[in-house]
């Protein structure tokens, strides 16, 4: 199989991807849309968590919330809880790894505000129990998860 081939049936099956996610998930994403809106809307900020690549895409949706997504506009108040190696290494040595998530929805978390876990396992112990934290708190809640989570 030629290179052109490879690329082209990687072309075909990420357009496939994404026709299939446009068909599942519209509903939804519409959904978590109009959260993000309200809690915006009410002076609400974003807290944002995931490990590994997850962790990347936390903190590139927190950075194009508090920059610029697309048009100029207002700062949106967003914030990447895996961001700050000494909160982390303190609350990973103090505590545990769990609660690296949890204790930052703890401290920086008000009712009305918008926790976003992403996880790709879906079952990551400390976005779980961020979520959990976020909850009693009275967060709204959203996750993006793969597999089964």
């Amino acid at each position: 199989m030629s290179f052109e081939n490879i690329i082209q049936r990687e072309f075909e099956e990420s357009i496939a991807v994404k026709q299939r996610a446009m068909r599942e998930n519209s509903e939804v994403l519409a959904a978590i849309t109009e959260a993000v809106i309200a809690s915006l809307g009410n002076g609400g900020k974003l807290l944002l968590c995931g490990n590994g690549g997850s962790a990347a895409d936390a903190q590139h949706i927190a950075a194009e919330f508090v920059a610029r997504f697309v048009i100029n506009r207002q700062a949106i108040p967003a914030i990447a809880l895996t961001t700050d190696s000494s909160i982390l290494t303190a609350i990973a040595n103090d505590f545990s790894y769990e609660d690296v998530f949890s204790r930052q929805v703890e401290a920086l978390g008000n009712p009305g505000d918008l926790f976003w876990g992403i996880s790709t396992s879906g079952n990551s112990p400390n976005v779980l129990k961020a979520a959990v934290t976020a909850r009693k708190k009275g967060l709204i809640s959203i996750g993006f998860t793969g597999e089964s989570g």
